[in-house]
């Protein structure tokens, strides 16, 4: 027996996306934002590195 979901379950979902969509928006875009950084031994620059690597893989994570 197959249970078919509600109307605002089919909305939360579509909001979940609609969210998940807009925060790797933002992560991909605030990457394009940020000033190059001309030490290679900064460690902004590797804190920089360290939270997008995060965030792209929360966001590649993400359930559908």
């Amino acid at each position: 027996m197959e249970i078919m979901p509600t109307h605002q379950e089919t909305m939360q979902e579509s909001i979940r996306d609609y969210v998940a969509q807009l925060q790797l928006h933002m992560a991909l875009q605030a990457r394009n934002l940020m000033p190059p950084f001309t030490q290679t031994n900064d460690p902004r620059q590797q804190l920089l590195q360290e939270t997008q690597a995060v965030v792209e893989k929360l966001a590649s994570r993400q359930t559908r």
